[in-house]
């Protein structure tokens, strides 16, 4: 008996000491994990870590970059999803510091009314935004690295998606405060002519095109001119537009840039409207310009004697009849048209092309490729010459070729020159002969370089994208579509770092509850099925009132007869049957989703419960086969 008791004596010290060591040793985990820096993203599209040009970029800073993160956190009236968003936005900030190894330090600041930090966020010029309850909150981000300054005065959740290229395209930018160069070659007058020169081709102009003004308020914008035969290494990004038989120097010029590295920016056109001029004839063969050496040595291909017919995406104009009529060939790109994992078209909303072209990668081709901008599925390409016909013609003739076509394309990769034979033999004199010999000639690329190909000069004339005005004095311009957004995204990439340039958007926030979303979209189906056949009754009936009402004398039109009234019965009670049908469709839709709700729940509730009892069982029928073999 005694012995028993001091067994059980035991057994119960054993158990106390096992759940006091238990508990200390779960009070240890915790605290060693709440200081560990282990970092695990969960979610499918990793939305809450940085890419690897992230963080080569604040891995190798020159300079240490202090954020300050400014928002009203202490606000009782910040709305719900907000509060979530900058709680995002700090976590992510985290990612930064850590990545950084120091190199960035985010402060946050709460600016409450009349508080110093408010005064602070002020003068970095964060813009308040006012809430329902009347409060003034803030929530923006100011970066400082030696004597440089940038900031974000708002920080918009609908670019959550953009949050990481937001933030490292500033960092990048404050390392390296320079004006970056951007040359351009061209064969429109987008510097604008000069008052005592007019070609013949062209009506006269003496302003610059309006992206051209715009992009000098940010970039050095050099005009090179057609007879170079080399293109400065000081330039960062080469933008050739509308690119009309090239004399082969200049070719091998954009050849030999490119292959050191340079990136480029180029638009061609199959049917350039900005290249002819007011007398030109209709039919004449059209205005185009390719690069079709080039492309080859790049692994892309365009016709240039082929325009792009987009049923999906045409575009309202005026005739020469002053008619209004969609045409294809004036692409209207919008929706899907664009690629939403891109930094340069995600954000996106409408582009118009008149008359584009379309790209393809050659099949033997190795380099990176990705369309950016794109047809809709009920596209075709026709003879550009066919243009001219009118939408009427195109559309009678129209046969879709079931496939979406490149208007826009990235291409990536160390490219070989299109020359192998060395720089292209001229007429110069000897002189010129030696300068060029004493150039390194380049076969292979040096570096990668990124090109992103447009199958459209056009898009870059001020009267497809930008509307001006006069209001007191003052030129008022109003951009009307996304061209210009474009070209201001596209060149602020290519001017960045490869680091930069291989950012992508991040994925979704909003994970949508797809099975509901399902279940809506088929009973919206059967709505409209239901809906459909109370219109055709609808209008079966009235048709069969119409033939009684014609069979009656002119003296019994406003008497109804038995028919008619037995006719109208059977229409109500036809009606009443599919009301009730359609109640039906709505009832069974909640029900569905109900019973998808509680089976969801019930698997969260009772599931996890399950598998732990059933591994318990187990466990402890495993420990009794142990103690029943000993």
């Amino acid at each position: 008996m005694v012995k028993k008791q001091s067994f059980e004596l035991k057994k119960s010290l054993i158990s106390t000491t096992g759940l006091g060591v238990l508990l200390v040793i779960l009070i240890l985990v915790n605290v060693i994990f709440s200081y560990a820096t282990i970092r695990w993203d969960a979610t499918e599209d990793k939305i809450y870590s940085l890419s690897e040009g992230t963080r080569n970029i604040v891995s190798n800073l020159a300079e240490p970059v202090t954020i300050k993160f400014f928002y009203s956190r202490s606000n009782r009236n910040l709305p719900t999803g907000l509060k979530l968003y900058t709680k995002r936005v700090r976590e992510f900030l985290s990612e930064y510091e850590h990545a950084s190894q120091g190199r960035v330090t985010v402060e946050v600041h709460d600016p409450k009314i009349d508080s110093d930090e408010e005064e602070w966020a002020q003068k970095y010029g964060m813009r308040a935004i006012q809430i329902s309850s009347g409060d003034n909150i803030y929530c923006g981000l100011v970066f400082l690295a030696a004597d440089q300054e940038e900031s974000i005065t708002l920080l918009d959740p609908s670019r959550e998606e953009l949050l990481e290229y937001d933030i490292t395209r500033i960092i990048h930018r404050i390392q390296t405060p320079e004006r970056k160069v951007i040359g351009i070659i061209s064969t429109l007058p987008v510097f604008g002519i000069p008052q005592n020169v007019t070609p013949p081709r062209q009506p006269s102009r003496s302003r610059p095109w309006f992206f051209i003004t715009e992009m000098k308020k940010t970039y050095e914008v050099r005009e090179i001119d057609p007879s170079v035969e080399k293109i400065d290494s000081s330039v960062d990004l080469l933008i050739i537009a509308h690119p009309k038989e090239l004399n082969p120097a200049l070719q091998y010029a954009i050849d030999q840039y490119v292959l050191t590295g340079g990136n480029a920016l180029i638009f061609v056109d199959p049917f350039c409207f900005s290249d002819m001029s007011r007398g030109q004839q209709q039919f004449m063969l059209p205005p185009s310009s390719s690069l079709k050496k080039l492309f080859s040595a790049w692994g892309i291909e365009m016709d240039s004697t082929k325009a792009l017919a987009d049923l999906d995406q045409p575009t309202r104009i005026r005739t020469r009849n002053n008619m209004a009529e969609n045409s294809p060939v004036w692409v209207s790109a919008r929706g899907r048209a664009f690629n939403e994992s891109d930094v340069v078209t995600s954000r996106l909303e409408r582009m118009l092309f008149p008359v584009a072209g379309a790209l393809k990668k050659i099949e033997e081709s190795t380099y990176e490729f990705e369309p950016m901008v794109q047809s809709g599925e009920n596209a075709a390409l026709i003879e550009a010459v066919k243009v001219n016909f009118g939408t009427a013609a195109l559309r009678r003739d129209f046969v879709s070729a079931g496939e979406r076509f490149n208007i826009v394309v990235r291409v990536r990769g160390k490219f070989n020159t299109a020359f192998p034979d060395g720089p292209p033999k001229g007429d110069k004199s000897d002189s010129r002969g030696k300068e060029k010999k004493g150039q390194a000639h380049l076969k292979n690329g040096k570096e990668k370089a990124t090109l992103i190909i447009v199958a459209d000069a056009d898009m870059l004339a001020d009267r497809f994208y930008v509307r001006s005005s006069r209001l007191l004095g003052f030129n008022i311009a109003n951009t009307f579509n996304d061209n210009l957004n474009f070209l201001s995204n596209a060149s602020e990439i290519l001017t960045g770092s490869d680091d930069l340039i291989g950012l992508r958007s991040r994925g979704k926030f909003e994970r949508p509850f797809t099975a509901v979303i399902e279940l809506e979209r088929r009973a919206q189906e059967r709505w409209l099925a239901k809906e459909k056949e109370l219109v055709r009754q609808v209008e079966s009936t009235n048709r069969e009132l119409r033939e009684l009402q014609q069979q009656k004398d002119a003296s019994q039109r406003l008497i109804i007869s038995p028919e008619q009234e037995a006719e109208i019965a059977k229409f109500k009670e036809e009606k009443r049957r599919i009301n009730r049908e359609l109640k039906q469709v709505r009832k069974n839709l909640r029900a569905d989703i109900e019973t998808l709700g509680m089976t969801l729940k019930g698997i969260n509730i009772f599931l996890m419960p399950f598998c732990v009892s059933i591994a318990g069982i187990g466990f402890g029928l495993y420990r009794q086969r142990r103690i029943k073999k000993r």
